[in-house]
């Protein structure tokens, strides 16, 4: 056995060499897919650990957008019982990081390539000052608009909206149909990706870059952001009474049925589609939101690995880490969950329609410099401006009484921390 190899086996552990699982362990690993074709996608990753001898524990936790999930995980962490492995993204992991309480993946992600497998932006989040801490899974793309193809063909929808006036001219067909125009869930981090969404429409992303991420309140002041504000709230009159607190899956749920139209969500949404059966471009259809297809808007799923201290324990997450890289699990992993791999150079074959121009958007975008990070989904600002910006946004679409300047106020506000 080389080197390189006997090294591998000592990070992911001697499950990986030989047949036997001598140093077989548990990872309790805490996560928030829970939805149908989100859990499917853990199954898939369960077995690839048992057929090691490995015990995988779930701590799940409902809610979408992980914020129940970032609540009990810095719980457990406070009181020394971390799990090994947790759906962490974005900033929050550098926050993790800093208090000192994440694992270096570094001996792993060399012997594996990591640098040359990933996209330097993805890899980038990965590191903490230039270690790796954590495992890509997938790419997400937000910036997608869902459609019952049948409710289309009924309300004499011809052809899937490039702008927003072509938008509300179909949505407008559609509730005269008889149909809900726009499934959506009335939570804040819904309402804050239809949201996003819109200034990027609206804007473009050079725009969206100075206002979401970067905060510019020139920007955050701007003719563009008013407009962008307007539109926003002119989609809730199509939306139905019954949105409130509702979860993504159960109003993804609206438009399978045939009960909506259309639904702004990211492609974890496919995995709904695909789970109930049914079939792009014949069922359902994808296509960018208005005014969006030379943009991406991306969320990248990823696991953050936490200091243990039981060898064995150490070495069933070394395994789980080598699994997360691996392109088996990379295609089966996405496959289920409606995501693309974060692995450069991955077959497409087996993936669908939507899957494909994803990957091949993601890769233009990179290119032409219009990538740019969900706010939304935890992607670019830390956890307290997120917060703060999903619940100015959400009470703006919630309270018909404030008005577009008001709003504005308050975004600049959210600015104010990052003025020197």
């Amino acid at each position: 056995m080389s080197f390189q190899s006997s090294l591998r086996c000592l990070w992911a552990g001697a499950a990986l060499c030989a047949g036997a699982s001598l140093w077989a362990g548990e990872v309790e690993v805490l996560h928030y897919w829970t939805s149908g074709g989100e859990a499917k996608s853990v199954v898939e990753l369960k077995g690839m650990m048992a057929q090691r001898g490995h015990t995988w524990r779930d701590f799940t936790v409902t809610g979408g957008g992980g914020q129940n999930a970032m609540a009990v995980l810095k719980q457990r962490v406070l009181v020394g019982n971390a799990p090994a492995a947790a759906n962490i993204k974005g900033p929050a992991i550098q926050e993790w990081a800093e208090l000192n309480v994440l694992t270096s993946l570094d001996a792993m992600a060399s012997f594996e390539r990591w640098d040359e497998v990933l996209p330097k932006v993805v890899a980038d989040q990965m590191k903490y000052k230039g270690r790796y801490v954590a495992v890509p899974v997938n790419v997400h793309r937000v910036n997608w608009l869902w459609a019952n193809s049948a409710v289309l063909k009924k309300a004499g929808v011809a052809a899937l909206p490039k702008t927003y006036d072509e938008f509300f001219a179909a949505a407008d067909k559609i509730k005269a149909a008889g149909f809900v125009a726009v499934a959506h869930g009335g939570q804040d981090w819904q309402d804050f990706t239809v949201f996003e969404s819109v200034v990027l429409g609206v804007g473009g992303p050079a725009f969206y870059d100075k206002a979401l991420v970067k905060l510019d309140r020139a920007a955050l002041n701007s003719d563009e952001m008013k407009k962008s504000l307007e539109v926003f709230r002119r989609i809730k009159a199509y939306t139905d009474d019954k949105s409130l607190g509702r979860d993504w899956n159960v109003t993804t749920e609206m438009v399978i049925n045939g009960k909506a139209g259309f639904q702004f969500m990211g492609d974890w949404a496919k995995g709904e589609f695909l789970a109930a059966g049914q079939t792009p471009g014949k069922d359902f259809t994808c296509s960018a939101a208005p005014g969006t297809d030379k943009a991406y808007t991306f969320n990248v799923d990823s696991f953050a690995m936490f200091q243990l201290k039981g060898w064995e324990a150490q070495k069933a997450q070394g395994y789980l880490a080598y699994l997360l890289m691996g392109k088996d699990f990379q295609e089966k992993f996405n496959l289920r969950k409606g995501s693309i791999p974060v692995r450069l150079g991955m077959p497409m074959d087996k993936f669908d329609e939507c899957a494909k121009t994803s990957s091949k958007d993601f890769v233009a975008t990179s290119a032409s410099g219009t990538l740019v990070p969900s706010v939304a989904h935890g992607m670019a600002l830390s956890s307290s401006q997120q917060a703060t910006m999903r619940t100015v946004v959400s009470e703006f679409w919630n309270n018909d009484k404030l008005t577009v300047a008001e709003t504005l106020s308050k975004l600049l506000a959210v600015s104010a921390p990052k003025q020197k």
